[in-house]
């Protein structure tokens, strides 16, 4: 988990998502900090999926594709996992 110093980085892939899903910020780095669930990417080892459920979204569950690997950490993906509902 990154410090409190620590920043994080985004792709523009991960800022385009959170764009187009307006999806603030504060939201991506709670659920990375504050996570309900952390589990390995199962196609990358670098990449860890953080989740969380958002209120503000009617409890959909965020899911944070991280690459935990680097410093700091880079999100790569952002997005409200429908496969997530009910499980979180």
């Amino acid at each position: 988990m990154p410090s409190e110093s620590a920043k994080l980085e985004f792709t523009k892939h991960a800022i385009d998502a959170m764009t187009e899903r307006a999806i603030p910020m504060e939201w991506v780095e709670w659920v990375v900090t504050e996570p309900g669930l952390r589990e390995p990417d199962p196609d990358d080892p670098a990449v860890e999926r953080f989740f969380r459920r958002i209120p503000e979204q009617d409890n959909r569950v965020l899911r944070v594709a991280v690459n935990t690997r680097v410093a700091p950490w880079r999100v790569v993906s952002v997005f409200f996992d429908r496969n997530m509902k009910g499980k979180l």
